[in-house]
């Protein structure tokens, strides 16, 4: 089942990208599994177009080196761009202090993720590649992204599939078990962790979605964050044309 979905997703990127014009793919690789499938997805698309970038700011030293290692067990050639010190200008101008790596103020945590938005886009433009998003379903129902930032890409391969359905693939893909079994986390402080910031586990979260079972509680939460993070699903709303 696995191996007739990875080639239906590499063929749906090939359609995608050379629909668009464009001759290739580049993919922002956090160390994650969800990059790390997308990356060995566009791989089978564009076995000598595909660009990974892995952009560390004030990030664990892990994730850069988990990346390296999906890129290169797949071979995917890579840049590194250090997010460090725009990252700091921006919260010394905002905040008139130094980044605190331990701070979970969001409107501070959010510049990052649009500062490597800004970084894939000028590496797509340079290549005529597109930016492929790493998004999956959990995350995308419960709005687990941040606007323009990793929201911000050209195409979704992987935005119909629950975290489980992502660790199925990765093993049909050959994604080193380390990575699949890591512990996901987006990388926006220090310690962070997506289950603890979201309140539910992606068992639960994936569960609710394909069964429509949860305790009260987890429906809750999940209900609520879905609401709230609707606006993120959609494009900007426009008035009518008033005369």
């Amino acid at each position: 089942m696995m191996k007739g979905l990875a080639d239906k997703l590499t063929q749906w990127i090939k359609d995608q990208i050379t629909g668009a014009g464009a001759k290739g793919a580049v993919v922002g690789l956090s160390g994650g599994i969800d990059s790390a499938v997308v990356a060995a997805l566009c791989k089978r698309a564009f076995p000598e177009n595909v660009l990974g970038v892995i952009m560390p700011c004030f990030s664990n030293p892990e994730d850069a080196k988990d990346a390296k290692l999906v890129a290169e067990t797949l071979g995917v050639p890579y840049e590194e761009v250090v997010l460090n010190d725009p990252f700091a200008w921006f919260v010394r101008r905002f905040t008139g202090q130094d980044y605190d790596v331990r701070s979970n103020d969001m409107a501070i945590a959010n510049i990052k993720p649009r500062l490597r938005m800004i970084t894939l886009y000028y590496f797509a433009a340079k290549n005529n590649y597109l930016v492929v998003g790493t998004g999956n379903k959990a995350e995308t129902v419960v709005g687990y992204f941040t606007k323009y930032g990793d929201g911000g890409v050209d195409i979704l391969p992987i935005a119909n599939l629950v975290k489980s359905q992502v660790r199925e693939l990765a093993q049909e893909l050959g994604v080193p078990r380390q990575i699949i079994d890591r512990t996901p986390s987006a990388g926006l402080w220090h310690g962070h962790c997506d289950e603890k910031e979201m309140g539910v586990t992606y068992e639960e979260l994936d569960r609710y979605i394909l069964t429509g079972e949860a305790s009260p509680r987890v429906k809750e939460i999940i209900d609520t964050l879905h609401r709230k993070s609707e606006h993120k699903r959609h494009l900007p709303p426009t008035p009518p044309v008033f005369e």
